[in-house]
This record gives structure tokens, sequence and C-alpha cells, in this order.
């Protein structure tokens, strides 16, 4: 590695990135057709035109223009310059980008952020899978970065972290949906200090109780939630966690692993 890095996206994520490694000593191509390039960002006119010259180009754009990222990118890619994407896409999408990469022989790693990039910027833990995994760690932890490798393909680190998503975002959601209905009761306060002890409380078992709970009560539950869903509607808030909740318990009342 020279060095040269090429990042497309210089939003929140891409341009806090960008900003660190320039901090680090890189030489940093950036591109972005919204926002300008700043802070000693070498500006370009084009993915291409980023690409061109660079080591490593990551991808900091969005899941729907991850791949039109990578085809405006190819003609200015030089030959053994690696590709990471940092999309927050599907494991498919990440299989079909590494599979477009084999066909034009590059190297291609599939890096997912594992927490909010503001605040941390390059230090952000991040998790590489592909061909080119060791290649995007090699390059970017002597700069401060903190990139962990797995072997395997492309794909997998996506799948690590929306499984992650799918609890965090899910309890996020759940917990705003409930202080929304405390509050327009009256009682947010309550409900905050209950939600805050469960929380603090947690450990292993707690995991095992929600789990077996919800199988094991999963008839009664379903009409809790389904009285829960019904006073939402009552006050006036979105029932989208509640009904939700109703819904996969009923499910699960008639799973054959209940």
């Amino acid at each position: 590695m020279t060095g040269t890095i090429a990042v497309l996206g210089l939003g929140e994520a891409g341009g806090a990135l960008a900003r660190d490694l320039v901090a680090a000593g890189a030489v940093v191509r950036g591109y972005d057709p919204a926002v300008s390039a700043t802070g000693g960002i070498v500006p370009t006119g084009s993915e291409a035109d980023a690409a061109r010259g660079a080591d490593l180009v990551l991808s900091v754009n969005s899941a729907s223009a991850a791949r039109r990222a990578f085809e405006a990118g190819l003609d200015g890619l030089a030959e053994g310059a690696a590709w990471a994407d940092l999309n927050t896409a599907s494991p498919g999408t990440k299989r079909e980008l590494a599979a477009l990469a084999a066909e034009h022989r590059i190297p291609f790693a599939d890096v997912a952020i594992m927490a909010p990039v503001p605040g941390r910027g390059l230090r952000v833990p991040m998790l590489a899978t592909g061909p080119a995994a060791d290649v995007v760690a090699a390059a970017l932890n002597p700069l401060g970065a903190a990139v962990e490798t797995m072997a395997g393909e492309a794909g997998l680190a996506a799948e690590r972290k929306l499984l992650r998503s799918v609890f965090f975002k899910g309890m996020s959601a759940a917990v705003v949906e409930a202080l929304q209905a405390a509050r327009a009761t009256g009682c947010e306060d309550w409900l905050r200090q209950i939600v805050v002890a469960e929380l603090t409380a947690a450990g292993a078992s707690t995991v095992d109780r929600l789990v077996d709970g919800s199988y094991r009560h999963a008839v009664r539950r379903t009409a809790e939630m389904a009285a829960a869903a019904e006073m939402l509607g009552e006050l006036g808030v979105r029932a989208d966690v509640a009904a939700a909740a109703r819904d996969q318990l009923a499910h699960l009342a008639h799973s054959p692993n209940r």
C-alpha cells in the first residue's frame, strides 16, 4: 500500500472516515455528488476519477447506490487495487458485488460498520470478510482503524451486522413506542424507570427468559399484545411494535417448537 485511498461518499460516515484518514497521513481522494471534499481530501469529479491512483477504494454511499458506484468506478481502478464496500446492504447484495468484482479480477471486501461512526470516526469497529478482507485491515489498521477480519465469503460481515440490527433497532423501536404511549397516559417517567431497571439488570438468563417465555406463554401473550395494540390505538399512538409482537406470538402459539 502506498497510502492512497479513495472514499466514495462524503456524508456523515464517509466524511468522518476520510478526514481521519487524512489526519493519519493517508492521501485521500474523495467523491460525492452532493458533498464537497474539504479538510485535505483531494476533490475529484467522479467515482472513476477518485479511484484513479488509489490502492484501496472505500465505498460509503448507500445500499441502493452500491452497485452503481462500483460500476462507475471501474474505469479508474488500477490493476491490483482493492474495493471495499462499507454500505449497509443485504448479504445477497454484497455477494452480487463480490461476483461482479471477481469478473473484473478486482479484490473485494465486504466491510460492516458495527457501531455509529459519529464520535468514533476511523476508530469505529468494523468487520471485514471476502477475498480482500486482510488487505483492508492491513491498509487501515496502521492508520488507527479497528478492522477485524473473519474468514469466509463476502456477505458474512453484512449478515453479522444486520443480525445485530434486528435486535438493537427492534429494541429501540419497542422502547420508543412504549414511551410514546406512556407519555400519552402521563406516566412516561414511571415506564422509563422500568426500562432502565430491566436493561441494567439484563444478563444471559434474561435472553433465556425472553425466548422461553415467548414460546411457553404464546397464547396468553397474543391476547395481551392484542389488548396493548388496541390501547395504543385508543391513545392515538402507532402500534407498529405492539401489533408485530401480537402477530409473532400468534405464530409462535402454533409453532412445533413450542
